[in-house]
């Protein structure tokens, strides 16, 4: 997919082959344009993203709990990782209340 402005021939000066070329042409880049988003969009895609970020996320948490603080670079990576760390609070507080409830029975 390209950003370019769309340029659109007058087909009133435009010959019988000169406008079959032009409709070739856009099929072309419509063929084209459909197999991107069909691999930018495909599951396979997706979740291989996903699960980068996932790693990546878990890996800028353990650089804080470490010392090394939140990435600086990349607002999205810093609130993975702020989201990670949260998730991983929320599960040790829930660990520790089903201990304590267990604990005094």
């Amino acid at each position: 997919m390209t950003d370019q402005p769309l340029h659109v021939p007058d087909p009133s000066s435009m010959s019988a082959a000169e406008l079959s070329a032009e409709v070739l042409k856009a099929r072309a880049e419509l063929a084209a344009t459909v197999d991107e988003l069909s691999t930018r969009l495909s599951p396979k895609t997706l979740a291989s993203e996903a699960a980068t970020t996932a790693r990546l996320a878990a890996t800028d948490a353990g650089a804080f709990v470490t010392g090394a603080g939140l990435p600086k670079a990349s607002r999205s990576r810093a609130r993975n990782a702020k989201i990670v760390l949260g998730v991983a609070a929320g599960v040790v507080a829930v660990v520790a209340l089903t201990v304590i409830r267990r604990a005094r029975r």
